[in-house]
């Protein structure tokens, strides 16, 4: 018998994204979707390419609707998902795609978001490398009831960067991530920065100085997988493609690494992974190859004018970057298949 699912916060594009994927797995049957300010709105108005779920009607968001279901997923704006997991019951199993659990330190949720800090939960990124012999993140999320989704911007980077720093072949005090962002990342809302006028034939950077919601999230991440605190220079930059993330990493190498070392690390990491795709050499990623999909595409070289590595990687902010965490997350958390219902390839052109 499936699972029984619900969605919260729906209307949205990580939402959206949720239950197109949702459509197609085997075991996850979604039977409640909720909304804000499109509750009591057919789902098929405001999602018209979800048409498997024609039948379904937005629901208010509250806890009362979302208990009773094996699995609920939480598409909700930052600071609000804390308070309704909380009444949520230990035996259905939380997925949150926001910030409220993902961070280890009250001090950075301080810093960047504000208001209750609602604690860590599970951390949803089963590639991730840990310091030590401690193996690799998805070993922690194995039969929990509540898993934090990464935020896209730092799955992207935490793929490019790991393997390097978890081996100790570049220096954690001097990393550089210049990040191509799709505006979807945004969610779906009403900002004239968001505009397509705004953005056609135009990359806007923004959050310049280090002030991005997602910069503690990578600095804990590869703090995770190198065993040391990081310093990080992060800037993303709005570009005209509705969705999609390309990362673009530098770190200065260790001395006596050279790029024959960093490859046999990076495949040696990523080697039997489903979902991160370790390009050949002299090969990069584009967004537009895992558009749809729930694979990290990443290249890698080094710069020898500079001794720097070089780490390309490519998500959809949608995909990778949220939903497929989430329900690549979901499935270790009930002990079925990683993989399950989660789309390999991508959509093209």
């Amino acid at each position: 018998m499936a699972f029984s699912v619900a969605v919260a916060g729906a209307s949205g594009y990580a939402g959206g994204e949720l239950l197109r994927i949702l459509a197609s797995h085997p075991e996850l049957e979604v039977r409640t979707v909720t909304a804000h300010a499109n509750a009591g709105e057919r789902l098929l108005r405001v999602h018209p390419h979800l048409a498997s779920y024609a039948d379904l009607v937005l629901e208010p968001t509250t806890a009362e609707v979302l208990r009773g279901h094996d699995v609920v997923f939480l598409a909700l704006p930052h600071g609000t998902s804390g308070a309704i997991s909380a009444e949520l019951g230990a035996d259905t199993l939380v997925i949150d795609c926001g910030a409220d659990h993902r961070l280890e330190r009250e001090e950075d949720w301080a810093e960047y978001y504000g208001g209750d800090f609602f604690g860590t939960w599970a951390y949803g990124l089963p590639e991730l490398e840990l310091a030590g012999a401690a193996g690799k993140q998805r070993a922690n999320l194995e039969n929990v009831s509540r898993v934090a989704v990464p935020g896209c911007n730092v799955t992207a980077i935490s793929l490019a960067l790991a393997p390097a720093l978890h081996r100790g072949l570049v220096q954690p005090t001097d990393l550089t991530a210049v990040l191509a962002v799709g505006p979807s990342g945004a969610g779906k809302k009403a900002a004239v920065s968001l505009l397509g006028s705004e953005l056609i034939g135009s990359a806007n950077p923004y959050a310049v100085t280090g002030g991005h919601r997602h910069n503690p999230e990578v600095r804990q991440n590869l703090r995770r997988a190198g065993g040391a605190e990081v310093s990080l220079a992060f800037t993303p930059v709005l570009v005209p493609m509705a969705r999609g993330i390309l990362a673009t990493t530098t770190a200065r190498l260790a001395d006596g690494v050279d790029a024959a070392v960093l490859r046999a690390a990076y495949e040696e990491s990523y080697g039997g992974e489903r979902f991160v795709q370790l390009l050949p050499e002299d090969e990069w990623p584009r967004t537009g190859d895992v558009t749809g999909s729930n694979r990290a595409s990443i290249g890698i070289g080094v710069d020898e004018r500079a001794g720097r590595l070089v780490a390309v990687a490519a998500i959809d902010n949608l995909g990778k970057g949220t939903a497929g965490a989430a329900v690549q997350s979901a499935n270790l958390a009930l002990g079925l298949e990683e993989s399950l219902g989660l789309p390999l390839d991508g959509v093209a052109p």
